[in-house]
């Protein structure tokens, strides 16, 4: 399965001490990077997060975003009149500088950090909800990546068909190059015997022809044999459909290789540049030329999509 590195996935879980939401956003990287924008209370599940994302994902820049909210079940009895009242004072030290500094709301000091010490977040609890929420959310995100690598796939393979097409054209073409390119060489080898032996082929021995020949007909087959190119293409577009319907394969012991499928599509892809430009190299028509140009721009296409492939 192709998938891609850009999705986004969300998730909440509600329980009896409040809720927690969780999301995750993912982009195109060469590596699997992750952030995480924790609130202080949740830190400690940072760890096992970051366990979970890396058992899952391959490759990706991941931004992973925590919040949380405390059940709206308390009254003002459990709030510390001491610390209400510390609380007050250096409000009054604030707003005689800053005059205008808004009053906290009622819901912001149930929930001011460190305010109540025996009401901290329990690890365990909570601990276990942000990952209940992060397996949903890292659910929601592969699903969004594979939808949007089967459209990637989709793209790349309406590509690969015109690679083939182009292929197929220089191939039916290459007989007619062929002779064409005969003719031109037995005439250019006439004048350069001529120009060497004004007095024609009759002051030449069959020895000095026959080198001469060698020659030409071996600049003749470095020049024009573009066959080897056009079936090392045709080998790179059954590997490059076969990535795409399988993805990254079967790494050892049976396990799939996920996340290898980008970076061999961007090796693959390299290759068929190369032969392209060979192609380009040897052309001998205006024909071939055209071929070559539109081989090195539908690979682009193809380069740029496997940009965003894990």
């Amino acid at each position: 399965m192709i998938r891609s590195m850009t999705a986004f996935g969300n998730a909440r879980a509600d329980i009896e001490q409040g809720t927690l939401a969780i999301e995750l956003r993912s982009v195109n990287s060469r590596f699997l990077d992750l952030y995480f924008r924790l609130p202080d209370e949740l830190r400690h599940v940072e760890t096992p997060l970051r366990e979970l994302l890396t058992a899952n994902l391959a490759r990706g820049k991941v931004e992973i975003r925590v919040s949380f909210t405390r059940a709206a079940n308390a009254d003002l009895s459990k709030l510390d009149p001491a610390w209400l009242e510390s609380l007050a004072e250096q409000l009054q030290a604030a707003r005689r500088i800053v005059p205008d500094i808004a009053p906290p709301r009622l819901a912001e000091l149930f929930n001011w950090p460190g305010q109540r010490g025996n009401d901290a977040l329990d690890p365990q609890i909570w601990g276990a909800a942000c990952l209940q929420a992060a397996q949903q959310a890292l659910t929601q995100l592969q699903e969004g990546r594979e939808r949007e690598g089967e459209r990637l796939a989709g793209m790349m393979r309406e590509c690969a068909d015109g690679v083939a097409r182009v292929v197929d054209i220089v191939q039916a073409h290459l007989p007619q190059l062929l002779a064409d390119h005969r003719e031109k060489q037995a005439a250019k080898l006439r004048e350069s015997v001529e120009s060497a032996f004004p007095g024609g082929f009759t002051h030449i021995s069959g020895a000095e022809l026959s080198e001469r020949l060698s020659q030409e007909a071996n600049l003749f087959a470095l020049r024009i044999d573009v066959a080897e190119e056009l079936s090392r293409l045709r080998s790179h577009l059954e590997e490059l459909r076969h990535l795409l319907t399988d993805g990254g394969g079967k790494a050892a012991g049976g396990k799939k290789n996920a996340g290898s499928a980008g970076k061999r599509l961007d090796f693959l892809f390299q290759e068929m540049n190369r032969e392209a430009n060979t192609l380009g190299s040897k052309a001998g028509s205006m024909e071939v030329t055209r071929a070559a140009m539109d081989l090195k721009l539908l690979i682009e296409q193809m380069r740029e999509q496997a940009q965003n492939i894990e």
